[in-house]
């Protein structure tokens, strides 16, 4: 793998899932659970690297599907899931049949060892938002 080329995890024509590091786990679990449900085809991107960012990646993919769900294991503010958001907006903002959804861990200082699990996002809140941005 080349350093700043994200890798297509899987193919999909409904919806775009960007993700990175320990939150692809959780994220194709939820993926395969949500296409079980629903019979859709969800696209996977795993970045692989953060700086550089393949962001023309991320942009073709929203492209094709219309749909962007982002998911990471940091909070919310100020974070890389806000700068790829601001990239498709900047992108392809006319191709998105619904605002990209962001799952993130909570904005909050992180817990100590025991607690994280309810700190970061798991399987369940990933295919909320899954569901949400399909439902739009």
């Amino acid at each position: 793998m080349e350093l700043g080329r994200a890798q297509l995890v899987q193919e999909g024509s409904d919806l775009t899932v960007v993700t990175w590091g320990a939150m692809m786990r959780p994220t194709l679990q939820a993926v395969e659970q949500v296409q079980r449900k629903r019979e859709r085809s969800i696209e996977v991107i795993d970045l692989l690297s953060i700086a550089p960012l393949d962001g023309s990646a991320v942009v073709e993919s929203v492209r094709k599907t219309g749909r962007c769900v982002v998911v990471q294991e940091t909070s919310r503010t100020l974070s890389v899931s806000a700068e790829i958001v601001a990239r498709i907006n900047d992108r392809v903002l006319l191709y998105l049949e619904a605002p990209v959804k962001r799952v993130t861990s909570f904005d909050v200082v992180t817990p100590y060892f025991g607690r994280e699990l309810l700190y970061l996002p798991g399987t369940e809140r990933i295919a909320r938002a899954l569901e949400e941005t399909l439902d739009y």
